[in-house]
């Protein structure tokens, strides 16, 4: 199928600066190699951590970028050496391209814990060529972190699992939560929020969803099967729900207090972060030792000898997913007929997206219609 060495300029939508403001790009692809696939576009949803790269919440963007890491595309050539895809397969990129292959994560395929892993844009490749996302007409990927999309699975419907989904996906699956009959709590329905009810019903999970308002419980309860809706500010509906969760999944990406979701969890349970936050978070360490603590109105030096409600608890983190949980997370939501809730844009409207997205204007997740926009000045 050829070995994929001729140049090729291509076009996308970058920001300059920390606006985040996205316009036309001409680029030109990195160097290929034997095991690398050229795809063309198709749809790419957005990730709230777009918006933390375009305008360098984290401090470290590079310029011009183009974001976009819930890539799917079809085959258009591949090189001499792969073996795992043809021309003409609909395939899915995520948040990584690249790793060391040498290290004990990526020894024990969990290639996303690579000290040396390569970011799908916002990154430097091996041969010093900057990385690039999918809100371009083409992407060109090593085929180890390339995944086929299974058959009668819509691109636009996929692209969202490629993170949202596997974010929520991996850590059920590691921490053993995958088995049903357990209780759990989704805090934050957004893009990756709604995909963790589903996901978690799909598994036969009790599922509540946790918000600071109740504006979306109808969305939550009818829209999405959730179980429960409790909202954070009510103590009294919060006492209730003391000591009954066996874990929740954190989506919020900005600072909150943990406490009072810690109090939620039963004896081993898990708070699972999931948001970037690009701040301290901060919590009461008896909290998880023991359990959460009574409200007798003492002054807080003295909180630490009261406590009702178990402890135990664990807070941990977990990033995206491996390339073999990618596999089996897509097939999981082949088989159990999960989609994601999506609004399908055309690039000229992903600034007005953006900034949607980051008033949580949107049910659930954008996807960018990459191929049927004009991407051209």
């Amino acid at each position: 199928m050829g070995g994929l060495e001729t140049e090729r300029v291509v076009v996308g939508w970058a920001a300059r600066d920390p606006s985040g403001i996205l316009s036309p790009y001409t680029y030109t692809l990195r160097n290929t190699g034997p095991e690398d696939v050229l795809l063309k576009v198709l749809s790419c949803g957005i990730c709230h951590t777009d918006i933390h790269q375009v305008k360098n919440e984290l401090g470290m963007s590079r310029y011009p970028m183009v974001p976009g890491h819930e890539v799917v595309g079809e085959v258009v050539e591949v090189g001499s050496e792969v073996t795992n895809f043809r021309v003409g397969d609909v395939v899915g990129v995520g948040v990584i391209v690249g790793c060391c292959r040498n290290c004990n994560p990526c020894k024990s395929d969990v290639e996303q814990y690579c000290n040396k892993k390569i970011w799908s844009y916002n990154d430097v490749y091996t041969d010093g060529k900057t990385t690039q996302g999918g809100f371009a007409q083409s992407m060109i990927v090593d085929q180890k972190f390339v995944v086929k999309i299974p058959d009668g699975m819509s691109a636009e419907q996929a692209a969202p699992l490629l993170c949202a989904g596997l974010t929520v996906y991996s850590p059920l699956s590691h921490f053993g939560l995958n088995k049903s009959g357990l209780r759990g709590g989704i805090l934050g329905l957004g893009g990756v929020g709604h995909m963790g009810v589903k996901i978690a019903k799909a598994m036969g999970h009790h599922v509540t969803v946790i918000s600071s308002s109740d504006k979306k419980r109808a969305e939550a309860m009818e829209h999405l099967g959730a179980d429960e809706y409790l909202v954070s500010s009510d103590a009294t509906r919060m006492q209730e729900f003391a000591d009954t969760l066996d874990y929740i999944i954190d989506t919020v990406p900005a600072v909150h207090a943990l406490e009072p979701y810690l109090s939620l969890l039963k004896l081993d349970g898990r708070l699972i972060l999931m948001g970037v936050i690009n701040a301290p978070l901060q919590f009461l360490t008896p909290l998880v030792m023991l359990g959460a603590i009574k409200n007798i109105g003492v002054k807080p030096i003295f909180l630490v000898f009261f406590f009702f409600f178990v402890g135990r608890k664990s807070i941990t983190g977990s990033f995206i997913g491996s390339m073999k949980e990618t596999e089996e997370m897509l097939e999981f939501c082949k088989e159990k007929g999960i989609t994601s809730m999506i609004e399908v844009v055309k690039m000229d409207y992903v600034n007005k997206a953006l900034e949607r997205l980051e008033k949580n204007d949107v049910r659930y997740r954008f996807v960018v219609d990459v191929a049927g926009s004009k991407l051209e000045p």
